[in-house]
């Protein structure tokens, strides 16, 4: 396995970073000349000087010759480091560790935490740290007049870079933790947005063969009433006969193949973009389940009283279909399904007679990529994407959503509700 990572959340922005990096190189050239010109501090100028032109150059380098907008995770280390190396020069110039700026040290590593691989920032925190421990040990004294008053303990100097490399422990931890999050919610949305553009995809392919059959069923039409015409009239002609056969054969199979590639081949006019109560939406996927598996679904629509009609939504299709596809990988023979409305909201409740949400995984439900540790579970169990999918897509629809346990069966529950003129906006 490559040291450094290759992946694509692996990276900085470049022009953030050297936009950062020029700020940091302003604030360093202002202080330590001002504290000099100004205070009368007396320390190497010129080294000093010197150290921050180093940053200057690799910024013009960055700048001018690196032509990449993004700094992968080998580039991105080796100009962190330089910072850190750099602005450790400028601390032993200027008292060492006893130097208040010191804190500077630990931001190049906090700020590769969550941008950079894990091989990567543990080096950066290591190197760090030793700059830290030398500095303590090794510096030019505070600058003059300052070094003259500044008499600490032993106690109180030392811990100092105890307390830095505390904190930067501790940030960088935190840092890598919510960097880590990030990275997957982000993977796991992208997934999502790829699932829904495909299915945009499908829907809209399918609109359009849709269509063709629609527009093309006069004309084949035609064609069957010419063609039974003709074979009346030549029936008696062997080789006529059977290229009007063979004509009307390949017409019956054109129409077959437009009817599987529409939406619903049963609905002639508004067969497309239809307004759906959520009954419609629930029926629809409930039948393309029965088709492939063998539970039973346990329907219950007596407490659904209104037929307001919404805007078809492949979201809301594709968020129900998950929930509904999770009760039938999950249960052991059953999935009920109950539909409640009034004047205000409209609630489906989706349960199964599996085992139920795992304790390991209930607190966490609705993030992506996780798994239990359950072994009965274990072996059925997915990344969480599906149910990360599902809640964000109808969350995305203005739905309530609450995963549990199921107080009168034995699996699990997810309660979908909406406010009714939340869903005359879809």
């Amino acid at each position: 396995m490559k040291f450094f990572e290759t992946s694509q959340y692996f990276s900085l922005k470049k022009s953030i970073y050297i936009n950062l990096r020029w700020i940091a190189i302003i604030g360093q050239l202002t202080t330590i000349n001002l504290i000099y010109l100004i205070f009368d501090f007396k320390f190497n100028l010129l080294l000093g000087n010197s150290t921050i032109l180093i940053g200057v150059l690799s910024n013009l380098y960055l700048f001018h010759v690196n032509e990449n907008t993004q700094l992968l995770d080998r580039t991105a280390f080796l100009f962190l480091l330089t910072d850190i190396l750099q602005l450790s020069c400028l601390i032993y110039l200027t008292g060492g560790i006893s130097n208040p700026f010191s804190i500077f040290l630990i931001i190049p590593t906090i700020f590769s935490s969550s941008n950079l691989g894990f091989k990567s920032n543990f080096l950066l925190a290591g190197i760090t740290i030793l700059m830290i421990i030398l500095l303590t040990f090794f510096n030019q004294p505070l600058p003059y007049p300052v070094n003259e008053h500044f008499h600490v303990d032993g106690y109180y100097y030392y811990s100092i870079p105890i307390s830095l490399i505390i904190a930067l422990i501790f940030l960088n931890y935190f840092a890598l933790i919510f960097g880590k999050e990030s990275r997957i919610r982000k993977e796991a949305l992208n997934k999502m947005e790829e699932i829904m553009s495909k299915e945009h995809k499908l829907l809209s392919l399918g609109g359009q063969a849709a269509a063709a059959a629609h527009s093309l069923g006069t004309p084949f039409s035609t064609i069957k009433i010419i063609s039974a015409d003709l074979l009346k009239q030549f029936k008696n002609n062997a080789e006529v006969k059977k290229d009007i056969d063979l004509l009307m054969s390949q017409i019956e199979r054109c129409s077959e193949i437009l009817k599987k590639l529409t939406l619903n081949p049963t609905i002639e006019d508004d067969f497309i973009d239809r307004d759906l109560t959520i009954v419609e939406y629930l029926n629809e996927i409930i039948k393309s389940f029965k088709e492939t598996s063998k539970k039973q679904f346990i329907i219950n629509f007596d407490q659904y009283s209104n037929s307001l009609k919404i805007t078809k939504s492949i979201e809301i299709v594709y968020g129900l279909r998950n929930f509904i596809g999770n009760a039938n990988k999950f249960s052991k023979s059953k999935v009920f399904i109950c539909v409640k409305s009034d004047n205000d909201t409209t609630e489906i409740i989706i349960e199964d007679d599996g085992e139920g949400y795992p304790g390991d995984v209930l607190k966490k439900i609705g993030e992506p990529y996780i798994k239990s540790y359950k072994s009965s579970i274990k072996s059925k169990s997915g990344l969480g994407l599906g149910i990360f999918i599902g809640k964000t897509l109808l969350e995305k629809n203005y739905a309530n959503i609450l995963c549990r346990n199921s107080e009168t069966r034995s699996g699990a529950e997810i309660n979908i509700k909406w406010n009714n003129k939340d869903l005359l906006n879809l």
